[in-house]
């Protein structure tokens, strides 16, 4: 089977018009993406923005006439030059396959390695995560997935419990678990993402140490309270580390939570965050933190820290 695939190159405010053009045809799919690298991050609730300039995308059936294409793209203002459009042609593939032939194992720090399928671990690998394509986004490429694994490989983890809270597909705390932690807990609010840490944690062998949960289930099962209540978790200081790869600003509002969540001289891991950010980042949790540490790669920062022993006012959190 073969697909042909049109991209039009526009401006945010023509990227509507294109979409509803190519939707009255025998499209099969239409997709916006960023045509410029210039990202759109935390936008305000119920927002949704696009970029200055967009690539729009689609996917038609291989059998496709190209001619009936190019009396729509004329109705497209601005587009006025070769280079703002693309058709091409291909044959399907093993999207498998092209994913596993493009990720090759990857080393951060110096002993953990992400190693894709069954492919064979580099010699010498100490700790080996092992990652499927499909639902498995996240995978380490990113600064910020890699600056957290860089402080998880210096981590000993033996023994300890573990929230990793945006999880994703799980990447962090499954590889705290193949370290030893004897409890991870990995919190998303979308239910792929609890699929493909589901996944991946029974991949690595270590499903029976792997709890993924939604916020509200994470709430239910793990609850904050000041007096305390029956059960191992009942009352504040349930986790020994707390990781966190989100963004700035659900960092900054989750700050009493997490540090809650996190034991006396336990470890915070944050990251997610921008350069320009990070001050106010670190804002939010200083007051209840010490030995602050500050890492950057590629513009983005990732922020260490230890709880204190002694809590002040929950108020004083989040200032």
């Amino acid at each position: 089977m073969s697909w042909l695939e049109v991209s039009v190159r526009v401006s945010r405010q023509h990227a509507d018009l294109v979409e509803t053009l190519l939707q009255n045809q025998p499209v099969l799919a239409v997709t916006m993406t960023d045509d410029a690298d210039d990202p759109v991050l935390e936008p305000g609730v119920g927002e949704t923005p696009l970029w200055p300039s967009v690539c729009v995308t689609a996917l038609f059936d291989g059998d496709t006439d190209t001619a009936i294409i190019a009396p729509l793209l004329s109705l497209i203002p601005g587009v006025d030059r070769p280079q703002f459009v693309n058709i091409r042609k291909f044959d399907d593939q093993q999207w498998e396959r092209v994913w596993l032939d493009r990720f090759q194992p990857m080393q951060f720090g110096r002993d953990l390695w992400i190693v894709p399928g069954d492919q064979t671990a580099p010699e010498g690998a100490g700790v080996v995560l092992r990652l499927d394509p499909g639902l498995a986004f996240g995978t380490g490429t990113h600064p910020t997935t890699r600056l957290c694994l860089q402080w998880i490989d210096n981590h000993d983890f033996a023994g300890q419990t573990v929230l990793d809270f945006g999880c994703g597909s799980g990447v962090l705390g499954i590889v705290a678990a193949i370290k030893g932690a004897r409890r991870v807990v990995c919190v998303d609010n979308d239910p792929q993402a609890l699929t493909a840490t589901n996944d991946n944690a029974l991949r690595n062998a270590v499903g029976e140490s792997v709890q993924a949960l939604s916020p509200e289930a994470f709430a239910s099962e793990y609850p904050l309270s000041d007096a305390a209540g029956e059960g191992q978790f009942a009352g504040e200081g349930q986790f020994d580390v707390v990781l966190a790869n989100i963004l700035a600003g659900p960092l900054i509002e989750l700050a009493p939570l997490l540090l809650r969540q996190l034991r006396a001289d336990g470890d915070v891991v944050l990251s997610g965050i921008l350069a320009a950010q990070s001050t106010d980042v670190a804002a939010a949790y200083q007051s209840r933190t010490h030995e602050l540490a500050e890492v950057v790669d590629e513009g983005w920062v990732r922020i260490a820290a230890r709880k204190n022993s002694a809590r002040p006012d929950d108020s004083e959190a989040g200032k």
